[in-house]
C-alpha cells in the first residue's frame, strides 16, 4: 500500500511531468512511424504550457512559459534552417519549453543531443555505410563553411534528403528529455 501511496503522491506532484512524458512518447511513435511530428501535438502542447504557467504562477509564469518556448525553438531553429531537421521537431522541443521553462529545456536539448548522436552513430554502423555518411558529413560541414546562406543550404539539404539516412529526431528529443526528467527526480 505504501507503493502505491507514493506513486500517486508523485503523480499529483509531477502531474506536468507525466503530461510532458506521455506528450513526448506519442510523439516520438508518430514520428518514428511517420517521420513527422504533427501540429495537433505541438500547438496544443505549447498554448496548454503557457496556459498551465499562467494559471498557476501569473504572468510571471506566462514569461517563463514564453522564454521556455523561444529556448526550445531557438536550439533547433538553425538546424531547421538549414535542411537538417523538421519543424515538427523544432516545435515539439518548444512545447517541452512552454511546460519546463528556459533551463530544464537547455538541459533536456543537451541529453537529446547526445541521445541523436548516439543514434545517429547507431544507424550508420548497422547499415555499414560509415564511409558514405562520413563523406556527406564533410560535404555538409563544408557546404555550411562556405555557403552560410541558409536558404541556399536549405535547397541543397533538401535535393540530398532521399539519398540520407533520416534520424526521426522527435524520438532522440522523447528520450533525451525523458532521461532528463527521470535523473533530476522530476517523475519521482
Amino acid at each position: 500500500m505504501s507503493l502505491f501511496h507514493d506513486l500517486n503522491v508523485s503523480l499529483e506532484e509531477n502531474w506536468p511531468i507525466w503530461l510532458v512524458t506521455v506528450v513526448l512518447v506519442v510523439a516520438a511513435v508518430i514520428d518514428g512511424w511517420k517521420l513527422k511530428v504533427p501540429n495537433w501535438i505541438t500547438f496544443p502542447l505549447i498554448i496548454s504550457g503557457w496556459i498551465y504557467s499562467t494559471a498557476n504562477y501569473g504572468w510571471e509564469g506566462f514569461g517563463w512559459s514564453l522564454v521556455g518556448t523561444a529556448v526550445g525553438l531557438g536550439l533547433l531553429l538553425p538546424a531547421y534552417a538549414i535542411g537538417g531537421m523538421g519543424a515538427g521537431d523544432v516545435k515539439l522541443l518548444g512545447g517541452v519549453g512552454a511546460w519546463v521553462w528556459g533551463t530544464t529545456t537547455f538541459y533536456a536539448f543537451a541529453c537529446s543531443a547526445v541521445v541523436g548522436g548516439v543514434l545517429a552513430v547507431a544507424m550508420v554502423l548497422w547499415r555499414r555505410a560509415w564511409t558514405r555518411h562520413a563523406d556527406q558529413f564533410r560535404q555538409i560541414v563544408n557546404e555550411i563553411v562556405q555557403i552560410r546562406d541558409p536558404n541556399t543550404l536549405s535547397a541543397i539539404a533538401a535535393e540530398r534528403k532521399s539519398s540520407m539516412l533520416l534520424l526521426p529526431y522527435g524520438i532522440p528529443i522523447a528520450i533525451g528529455t525523458i532521461g532528463y526528467f527521470l535523473w533530476m527526480g522530476m517523475l519521482i
